[in-house]
């Protein structure tokens, strides 16, 4: 089978105001717009192809839809609906993507920068736990202005004690 898959692009965000969560990733994270996708105030996605094709609940309008990139790393999609009931944002345990991460340099800075910028870090920074990543850096868990759980990592590349049977080591910007 040809390997066909080069790496992860983007991550879907679903907010409940695009200009505010771009305010947010821009300040906690220096994000960069690409583009939008949609435009607010511009004819929203609707109806029956765009349900499907999302996977919406009927009557969802898609109103704002906008690229961030980063310097290194994957981009973010945020997306931005109207006329759909919303639920809380998920915990670690619930099923699907429970958050997302950014490498950062100074996860003393990033953590201020994150609370700056709207965030609430849910600890202090911590030694990374697991067997794998244990004594090569910290981490901290933190919930962004709307809820989404956002975790910042910083480790030594170098350092971390992979497993003789890995198929490969994980991607550091």
């Amino acid at each position: 089978m040809a390997k066909v898959t080069r790496g992860m692009d983007h991550v879907g965000v679903t907010v409940p105001d695009v200009e505010e969560a771009t305010t947010f990733f821009k300040k906690a994270f220096h994000a960069n717009i690409s583009y939008d996708n949609k435009k607010l105030g511009d004819e929203p996605q609707q109806g029956d192809t765009v349900e499907k094709t999302l996977g919406l609940k009927k009557g969802a309008k898609v109103i704002h839809i906008r690229i961030l990139s980063f310097d290194n790393g994957s981009g973010i999609e945020l997306f931005q609906y109207k006329n759909t009931e919303q639920r809380e944002p998920v915990i670690a345990s619930d099923l699907g993507v429970q958050h997302i991460a950014f490498y950062v340099d100074d996860i003393q800075e990033a953590a201020k920068q994150f609370v700056e910028a709207g965030g609430e870090l849910l600890t202090e920074p911590r030694e990374l736990l697991g067997d794998v990543e244990k004594g090569t850096g910290k981490f901290v868990y933190g919930r962004a202005p709307w809820g989404m759980l956002i975790e910042l990592i910083s480790y030594d590349p170098n350092q971390l004690h992979y497993p003789e049977d890995s198929e490969a080591k994980r991607f550091t910007p």
